[in-house]
């Protein structure tokens, strides 16, 4: 199913829809990682690695770039590098740096994040501005705000660049900082229409994963000046990031960076099929215009079971998603299911939604 892969079709093969990270990497990958050129990147000496930050840094029009392993810690480092211990950072409230990086930032940076809800995730400056403390100094000050594009937990849905740059040029204004969770962001660019550096130019910071929808195996990029980012590099020493000949891992990545992107638009219409599939099914709710990118979040309460009930049913017909919350299930497209694995999902899913409920599986 993976876009260069060869495999005779199965139809008893896994349908991996729980997340864009359990890509493999396509033999092109493969080859590359074999025949990479590698050095001591503690030592700066990696020729991949520094091949892979230069072109990202190309890219996205920035200073400079640096290669970590996650994009967890991605975020962390431009936590670290924008804050102090004390601050606080605002979010969105399900942002992933607020929900899924182990509270990292209050226990690693010591500071606070301060969330606001928005539709559809997206904030706008007029959630942000009356959350920015007042400058007394008993009162614990904000220094950040971060964004995250496209946003995972509101089902893959992106800002529109005139907001993001209101809240960049808004929050410098206030001497803030904006730093930008951009994980797929080259799915958001796509939807867009735009290149990444378009979108990004205004925030301070940037992260990306290389190991989501673009397919690599391991390995985020943080981009930013160049202060900003030698700062980084020092941190993410400190926090084991140090990683010697990782330019074995570096070499997919760049074939990541430069075919990935040309082939997530196929992911994005498949997202699409899925989802207008799945809301003609009795039972589950969601509205197919709002799948913009390739994640499908669907409620499933009027099916008389539990997200987690749902999933597990689905895996014992192969298909494998996951509950986003108690009556929530996502679905994430990618590179390793194609059309045809869509509709195999998309029959198991009418299958157990059409199966009898079991007793009190809502209650």
């Amino acid at each position: 199913m993976h876009s260069g892969r060869a495999e005779a079709p199965n139809k008893n093969a896994v349908v991996d829809l729980r997340s864009d990270t359990v890509t493999r990497p396509t033999p092109a990958m493969r080859a590359a990682m074999a025949a990479a050129e590698v050095g001591d990147d503690v030592y700066g000496e990696d020729p991949t690695v520094n091949r892979l930050q230069a072109r990202a840094a190309e890219l996205f029009q920035r200073e400079a770039a640096l290669f970590v392993p996650t994009g967890c810690m991605g975020n962390l480092l431009a936590i670290l590098g924008w804050t102090q211990r004390s601050n606080e950072v605002i979010c969105e409230q399900r942002a992933h740096v607020n929900l899924y990086e182990l509270a990292s930032m209050s226990a690693v940076a010591g500071v606070m994040p301060r969330t606001v809800p928005a539709p559809s995730g997206i904030l706008t400056w007029d959630r942000i501005e009356p959350l920015i403390r007042e400058k007394i100094y008993y009162d614990s000050q904000t220094a950040l705000v971060t964004l995250e594009n496209t946003h995972n937990m509101h089902g893959g849905t992106v800002y529109p660049t005139a907001v993001a740059e209101d809240i960049c040029e808004r929050a410098h204004d206030a001497g803030l900082r904006v730093h930008l969770d951009g994980a797929r962001i080259f799915n958001a660019a796509v939807a867009l229409g735009k290149s990444v550096a378009e979108i990004t130019r205004k925030f301070d910071s940037v992260m990306f994963c290389l190991s989501k929808g673009l397919g690599a195996p391991v390995g985020s990029i943080l981009l930013g000046a160049h202060e900003f980012i030698k700062q980084a590099h020092i941190r993410r020493k400190m926090l084991g990031g140090g990683m010697r000949q990782v330019g074995i891992l570096a070499a997919a990545g760049l074939i990541a960076l430069e075919a990935s992107p040309k082939r997530l638009v196929l992911d994005h219409e498949n997202a699409r099929h899925l989802a207008k599939g799945l809301a003609a099914l009795k039972g589950i709710a969601l509205d197919p215009a709002h799948v913009v990118t390739n994640i499908v979040i669907f409620d499933v309460r009027g099916t008389g079971r539990t997200a987690a009930q749902i999933c597990e049913q689905l895996a014992g017909k192969t298909v494998l998603c996951s509950a986003s919350d108690k009556y929530s299930v996502r679905m994430v497209t990618h590179c390793d299911v194609d059309r045809t694995g869509i509709d195999a999902a998309l029959s198991a899913i009418a299958q157990v939604v059409a199966d009898k409920a079991p007793a009190a599986a809502a209650h």
